[in-house]
């Protein structure tokens, strides 16, 4: 079993910064790839970033230039720095993973429970 724990979120007000994280703990062998997902009540979950084994990065259009998702492959640990935050961005945040718990076993999606980012003056 593979767990999530996200951190970092909070109230900012338009123009500020945070920080996400997401440590994944448990049963890994390898996880190709860890992602952040936000969601607005009533919405379906979109994409907000993306990156890979090796270090490719995917943005959402809306957050382009904006934030940017790292990762610390040592921690399994992924990151997502957000600047000049505006009131569109708030959301909860949902970390994901592919992750797989042995050489020989598939790989498997995984999900934090969510961090709440709200951005308001």
């Amino acid at each position: 079993q593979v767990q999530l724990v996200e951190s970092g979120g909070g109230l900012v007000q338009p123009g500020g910064s945070l920080r996400l994280s997401c440590a994944a703990s448990g049963s890994i062998f390898s996880i190709n790839s860890m992602a952040w997902y936000r969601q607005v009540l009533g919405k379906e979950r979109e994409l907000v970033a993306a990156i890979i084994t090796g270090g490719s990065t995917k943005y959402a259009d809306s957050v382009k230039g904006r934030f940017t998702i790292s990762r610390d492959n040592a921690k399994n640990t992924v990151y997502l720095q957000m600047n000049s935050l505006k009131p569109e961005d708030t959301a909860a945040y949902y970390c994901n993973c592919n992750a797989r718990s042995s050489w020989n076993s598939a790989f498997l999606g995984v999900w934090g429970q969510g961090t709440l980012v709200t951005v308001s003056s």
